[in-house]
Parts: structure tokens; C-alpha cells; sequence
């Protein structure tokens, strides 16, 4: 699942807590981050509990090839605490700043097309299928190809589960009417 994640996303933003620091999990995320080409945004989290070592962290990071800016790397880090609400906006800044460095761009006036992050078959649903809009619009209604599935879209789903009538680009989404399930990877193309 992170590595089919990797290749959808635009920007990884790999969390780091600091007090545990560096764990396996880190290590593969930011190993498929790495495959997958994907910018890296490192978020020191946890930055107001006791124990707190962000330059441990840091350290232990430039010891796996990712140094910080503040380093003279190449690697934006922002140190926060959710809890708090602490240099959230410097966050979003960051992630702003990299986005635009990346000139990331998709027009949500084309038809839909996205990968599919996970699929399944529903016994009410029929298969469904979960994908990242990447670029365009999907639309209830719209006809989808999705390598050996196709289909109508009956009905779409949010991450919260609610029923929507569309989806743009970044937006997750389940798609109901598919013919068959697809392969988690798989393209969807929107053909109007």
C-alpha cells in the first residue's frame, strides 16, 4: 500500500515523532518515496513532549541520505506539534513552496484520469474500486475504462464514505459500476 501510494502522490510527507525518532516504517516510506521519485517534506511531529530530540532526528535522517535545509541539504524539514496547533502553517507553506517548485498542475476541466489504490468486490456494491483523481473530473454517469474493468459510474463515494456527485484532482474516491474489480495500480481513464 505505500508503495502504490508513492507513485500516486505528488508530495510525500513523511511524519517523524520527536521522541521515537527514526522507525522501520519511516525507513520504508521514505524508501518508496525515494523509488517513486516523490519530493520528500520531512514533519518532526511531537516537538512540545518530554524527551523531544529534534536534532536526534535529524541526525539520525542525514544518516539515511535525506539532509535538512537548515543543513545545507536539500531536504525541507518542519518541526510541529499537532497537538498544540505549533508552525502548522509553516507546514502548509512548505508543502505551498514545493508544490510550486514542482510546478504541479492538473486541470479539472478534462475527463478524469487516476490510479487505483485499492479494489475490491461488495456484496451489495458490486466491485468497487478506490483511485486517486490525478487529473480532470469524474462525474457520476461518466463512462470509465480501467484496464480490464469498464463501466458507468453509478455512484461515488468520499474517504468519509458519504455519496458525491464528482470528484477533481487529488481527491480519493470509490467508484461503483465497474464490471469486473480492477488491479490495485491500474490506470482509470473517464472517456466523457
Amino acid at each position: 500500500m505505500r508503495a502504490r501510494g508513492a507513485r500516486v502522490t505528488d508530495i510525500a510527507i513523511i511524519v517523524v515523532s520527536a521522541d521515537d525518532g527514526i522507525r522501520p516504517q519511516t525507513k520504508e516510506a521514505i524508501t518508496h518515496a525515494k523509488a517513486a521519485g516523490v519530493p520528500i517534506v520531512i514533519t518532526i511531529n511531537k516537538i512540545d513532549k518530554d524527551g523531544a530530540n529534534s536534532e536526534r532526528v535529524m541526525q539520525e535522517l542525514s544518516s539515511i541520505g535525506l539532509m535538512p535545509e537548515d543543513w545545507d541539504g536539500d531536504v525541507p524539514m518542519v518541526q510541529i506539534s499537532t497537538l498544540k496547533g505549533e508552525n502548522i502553517d509553516d507546514l502548509l507553506e512548505t508543502v505551498m513552496l514545493v508544490a510550486e517548485l514542482q510546478e504541479l498542475k492538473a486541470n479539472p476541466d478534462r475527463n478524469a484520469k487516476g490510479t487505483v489504490i485499492e479494489a475490491g468486490f461488495d456484496k451489495s456494491k458490486g466491485p468497487v474500486a478506490t483511485f486517486i483523481v490525478q487529473n480532470g473530473n469524474l462525474k457520476r454517469g461518466d463512462v470509465v475504462v480501467c484496464g480490464q474493468a469498464f463501466g458507468k459510474v453509478r455512484a461515488l463515494f468520499d474517504d468519509g464514505g458519504k455519496r458525491v456527485d464528482e470528484a477533481g484532482p487529488s481527491i480519493p474516491v470509490q467508484v461503483i459500476g465497474l464490471s469486473n474489480v480492477p488491479t490495485a495500480g491500474t490506470t482509470l481513464l473517464s472517456l466523457c
